[in-house]
């Protein structure tokens, strides 16, 4: 090393290994190797903070292990293969990198287990029905992880959570909290109607509004009229961007509470949606 910065060790784009990580960015590779990548600082950062047992290879180029010295720090602190490459090596690894990558392991989290999971109050609990936006399914796992969500569930149809852009869009709080895959909207409710959940589906048709349950959440008034109680253990249940929540889908739902508009926009994008309904739910359950 000079000058106090690192000695690059790979120096060649066209090399194995930079095709093999290069591939994760494709399901057919993360599947066959039960590996994905996490790109950029703030990903990689979290990671490597939260998920340490997971996180198999973090690169950096010569500048941003100067500029992340804490990633480097803490990936090296904790056993990690750290490796510094070229800036062509890392971009022909992932465009998207902006320096700083890691090869994680995936870690498949079974839905009794998560929902079993210690909690210090009411469980909450987003699910995302059939959504196929990586964009809007990384920043549902965003927002819930901000409202103090248990757990977030990617249902049905839904986009692969290890697709890179929803990767990127969780800005790290995909390890901050369980995320479970891979499951029926039918199981989903069951599941949580075990673990002492009542299941609200949001959507605009909803015979409830948010903010009405909100006024009464906890006070007799919700607990013993019948009403969806705000303040106990629930799961929400989020639709497709496109078509929201079909019949049958709102039919697993214990009640449809619709987001008040109270301008003049047509709806709110699924996002947004959640988040309100999320950070409702937080305000209630504290």
């Amino acid at each position: 090393m000079t000058s106090g910065i690192p000695e690059v060790t790979l120096a060649n784009p066209r090399a194995d290994r930079v095709k093999q990580v290069r591939a994760l960015s494709g399901r057919p590779a993360r599947s066959r190797h039960g590996q994905f990548l996490v790109e950029g600082p703030q990903g990689v950062r979290e990671a490597v903070r939260h998920a340490p047992g997971q996180v198999r290879d973090v690169y950096l180029t010569p500048a941003t292990a100067e500029r992340y010295a804490e990633i480097r720090t803490a990936a090296q602190d904790a056993g990690l293969y750290v490796h510094v490459a070229t800036r062509e090596v890392l971009e022909a690894m992932s465009p998207d990198a902006q320096g700083v990558l890691a090869v994680v392991r995936a870690h498949p989290c079974a839905l009794d287990d998560a929902l079993r999971a210690p909690a210090a109050g009411p469980l909450l609990v987003a699910v995302l029905a059939n959504v196929r936006d990586p964009g809007n399914a990384g920043a549902v796992v965003r927002a819930a992880d901000a409202a103090g969500a248990d757990l977030v569930v990617l249902a049905g149809e839904s986009v692969d959570v290890h697709n890179p852009k929803v990767v990127r869009s969780t800005a790290g709080s995909l390890f901050h909290l369980p995320v479970v895959t891979g499951v029926a909207l039918s199981d989903v409710a069951d599941a949580a109607r075990r673990a002492g959940c009542v299941v609200l589906a949001a959507d605009g048709s909803g015979d409830h509004d948010l903010d009405d349950l909100l006024d009464v959440a906890g006070t007799p008034v919700a607990t013993g009229g019948g009403l969806p109680d705000l303040a106990g253990s629930t799961a929400w249940v989020f639709g497709n961007e496109a078509w929201g929540l079909p019949p049958d889908d709102r039919a697993l739902a214990d009640a449809v509470v619709r987001v008040p508009i109270r301008g003049r926009a047509e709806s709110l994008n699924l996002a947004t949606a959640a988040t309100v309904c999320l950070y409702a739910s937080g305000r209630a359950q504290r």
